[in-house]
This record gives C-alpha cells, sequence and structure tokens, in this order.
C-alpha cells in the first residue's frame, strides 16, 4: 500500500484501524460503543461513515487526540501512511507533550529497591498492612 485508496466514505471501526489508533478492529468498535471517539462533538456509532474533513476526539488510556480526517483507507498499512490518514491539531500535540513530561516527572522520584527484603523486613512490610499488628 503506497498512498491512500480514493474512496468517499469509510466506516469508523475501519478507519480508526487503518489509522493505527487501536490494534485490531475489534478493540476500535469497542472503544466508539463505550464512548472514547466523538466525531464532531457526537458519539457515534462504529459504523458510522467517516468523511474527509471531519474533526473527531479519540480516547486511548491517558491520552486524548484532537485529528481531522485527511484521507480514506480500508486497509491498515505502514505507519508513515496512517499517519498521512489524519492531522493532529496543535493544541492536542502540546497537550499531550504535557502529559508525558507529566508522567516522566513523577516516574522521577521513584527508586525501585536494590534487592529483595529479608526475613526481617518481610515481617515489617507484613505488619504495615495489618496496623492493628503493630
Amino acid at each position: 500500500m503506497t498512498d491512500v485508496t480514493p474512496v468517499a466514505a469509510v466506516r469508523l471501526d475501519v478507519w480508526l484501524w487503518a489509522a493505527r489508533f487501536y490494534r485490531t478492529r475489534s478493540l476500535a468498535k469497542q472503544a466508539v460503543e463505550t464512548g472514547k471517539v466523538d466525531v464532531a462533538g457526537q458519539r457515534p456509532k462504529s459504523s458510522r461513515a467517516v468523511r474527509v474533513g471531519e474533526a473527531l476526539q479519540i480516547s486511548r488510556g491517558d491520552e486524548v487526540f484532537e485529528v481531522e480526517v485527511r484521507g480514506l483507507s480500508e486497509m491498515r498499512g505502514p505507519a508513515p501512511v496512517a499517519q498521512q490518514l489524519y492531522a493532529e491539531s496543535e493544541a492536542s500535540l502540546a497537550r499531550r507533550a504535557e502529559l508525558r513530561l507529566q508522567r516522566a516527572a513523577a516516574k522521577n522520584g521513584y527508586q525501585p529497591p536494590e534487592h529483595k527484603p529479608d526475613k526481617r523486613a518481610r515481617r515489617l512490610i507484613r505488619a504495615l498492612g495489618d496496623l492493628d499488628a503493630l
């Protein structure tokens, strides 16, 4: 697949799968059905036809993508081709970058233990779990 197939409209779940927002079409369908995808501010069905120029808001985990449909495809291709199917807004890119920095900053304070706890440390950990035992 070297370029985008010229079609008038594509099912929403197929487009989300082809644009590589979800790994499988069933996951894309489930995301649409659970309200994680909005088309022009409305909650669609998975069989809704997507057309070029429509605005989508896609929630995937902690990330929220605000994209405009630039191309249509019914086939899943390589990532560079899939990225040509949509254009993400500048505000969405900035918001996701800020969240990424916040997650990295929160992770920096955590120091994993160097070794497994010994017998005395395990007893203390168990006692902390049951505060009435102290």
